[in-house]
């Protein structure tokens, strides 16, 4: 078990998955009636870079994006928001992955979401992030950030879209392990999946079982691991010095290795739920990165949920004044 990293002046992060744009309509109900579109970027594992970034962490973003305008504003939004994008190689063969965001408006439409409802359309098959390899370990620039981050952090999404990227997730975290805390949110994707469920929840349970710092969701860890509490979860994968659950907007239950807290969230007004998980991760591994206590560190997850929650964007990229 690796030990608590000292916390330095500024703690270090990367983040391994694919980054893709995001159309999101100007006015909430159904897609059929939406005309105009707002771009913003999204992706697990970039949406945690922004928020770490925001948190007074240094944070790298390794994927790769295509060569072309979307792949040319994702490296652009990313470094102004405060995400090291050397480690972005471009792809000059597979164009970037995109989706759409449908929001629900409460119209009464037919096909309307509701308000906080929400769906995403995805058109990423043959992306450049669908096709990450184990050859982009090589290139130095993606060298150089893992030397330099104390934490990375990977999701259950990477390994699901290709058996090159899951080679890939999979060459990474043993590159990194032992020198790095490795961090894994299972961000189960049933239709990721489709036709091989069985051998993704074997994956899945490998990338948890051999991490530092793993999450799930209460409902994830019924439908992969078949657990239906945190006591079950922690006895199943004692592995994890962290382990931690989330219950669908409820008290989060974690452990530091046999310390257990549950800490519920502040209420919050929902705007629209995509993204929370993402922005509660990098709450909580800022404070594991900052030193903090297990439970502050859940708190600081919870109020950068919060933020998302109130927000139609993925990420969180507000000032770092989250973590002190």
């Amino acid at each position: 078990m690796p030990p608590h990293p000292t916390a330095p002046a500024v703690p270090t992060a990367a983040t391994f998955g694919e980054a893709l744009v995001v159309l999101v309509q100007d006015e909430p109900g159904p897609l059929e009636q939406s005309t105009r579109f707002r771009r913003s970027l999204g992706g697990a594992e970039a949406n945690v870079a922004i928020g770490l970034a925001s948190l007074g962490v240094q944070a790298s973003a390794i994927t790769r994006v295509g060569d072309d305008g979307f792949g040319r504003y994702i490296r652009d939004e990313l470094d102004r928001l405060g995400v090291d994008v050397s480690a972005i190689p471009v792809d000059p063969k597979h164009a970037t992955g995109l989706y759409v965001k449908e929001v629900g408006g409460g119209s009464g439409a037919p096909n309307d979401l509701g308000p906080g409802g929400s769906r995403m359309h995805y058109y990423r098959t043959a992306s450049a992030g669908a096709h990450l390899a184990p050859e982009l370990l090589d290139d130095p620039a993606v060298a150089a950030a893992l030397d330099a981050s104390a934490l990375v952090h990977t999701t259950g999404i990477t390994p699901a879209l290709s058996d090159s990227a899951f080679e890939a997730q999979r060459a990474l975290v043993e590159a990194v392990r032992g020198r790095a805390l490795v961090s894994f949110d299972v961000n189960w994707r049933p239709r990721l999946w489709t036709g091989r469920e069985d051998a993704g929840r074997r994956i899945l349970s490998t990338f948890f079982r051999s991490s530092d710092i793993a999450m799930t969701g209460l409902d994830e860890a019924e439908e992969v691991f078949g657990l239906t509490s945190a006591e079950d979860v922690r006895r199943a994968f004692p592995e994890p010095r962290w382990l931690v659950v989330k219950n669908n907007g409820g008290a989060v239950v974690a452990f530091d290795g046999d310390q257990r807290v549950e800490v519920a969230p502040r209420k919050v007004e929902v705007v629209e739920s995509i993204g929370a998980g993402d922005a509660f991760a990098s709450g909580l591994l800022a404070g594991i990165l900052h030193g903090l206590p297990l439970a502050e560190c859940v708190r600081h997850g919870h109020d950068t949920a919060a933020c998302a929650l109130a927000s139609v964007t993925d990420h969180v990229a507000g000032p770092a004044e989250v973590v002190r």
